[in-house]
């Protein structure tokens, strides 16, 4: 298939996929549940150093932004885009260390996939309160990052290794902790208590 195709494809799944989600799951919409301040990722913190614009406070009791037709089909194509267009390496492989979060280009990590799609999504009109880094594990244990967006609708999550906009309870992930919704540079726990995932630990 050819890139306009592909295009129009994405577009129609798009369209079809909001009305099914408006339709259908707006009386079953829930958001997660977080608790206290917790620690900040080592290398979100140093990010922050180095981009304190992309750390700060972004007001308190931000509405979620409202899902519409178009913040889906946004929510989708900026998703596939990414993922299809930055090359997966490792911090250990593009930097000689861990922990190195920074915009792509060309290459980048789970981290750097968030970041690059947090920034479009912002760019496209969605607030920054609703567009939050979040760490959690997979079922083999290992650490890893997605973006989770805040919507009248629920909790949608943004991820690399999946090439799907998907309902956060929908996933396999244990989980863990994410920014604060009013503020950048904060983090706080998330309360999971998903049956499904805890007995896959």
């Amino acid at each position: 298939m050819d890139g306009q195709g592909k295009k129009s494809r994405l577009r129609a799944t798009s369209v079809a996929s909001v009305m099914l989600l408006c339709g259908t799951i707006g009386a079953l919409a829930a958001p997660m549940t977080t608790g206290r301040i917790t620690s900040q990722p080592i290398g979100h913190y140093e990010f922050c150093q180095q981009a304190p614009a992309e750390c700060r406070a972004t007001g308190r009791n931000v509405a979620p932004d409202r899902m519409t037709t178009k913040a889906w089909a946004t929510m989708v194509e900026i998703n596939d885009r990414v993922n299809t267009t930055i090359i997966p390496r490792t911090d250990m492989e593009m930097w000689g260390k861990e922990e190195i979060w920074s915009y792509p280009v060309k290459y980048g990590d789970c981290e750097d996939y968030v970041l690059l799609k947090r920034h479009e999504l912002i760019g496209a009109g969605f607030k920054p309160s609703n567009l939050l880094i979040t760490v959690v594990l997979q079922p083999n244990g290992d650490g890893h990052a997605v973006l989770t967006v805040r919507t009248d609708q629920g909790d949608f999550i943004l991820d690399n290794l999946v090439s799907s906009v998907m309902d956060w309870r929908d996933t396999r992930y244990r989980y863990l902790k994410r920014q604060s919704v009013a503020n950048a540079g904060k983090w706080v726990d998330i309360v999971d208590e998903r049956r499904n995932v805890a007995s896959s630990f």
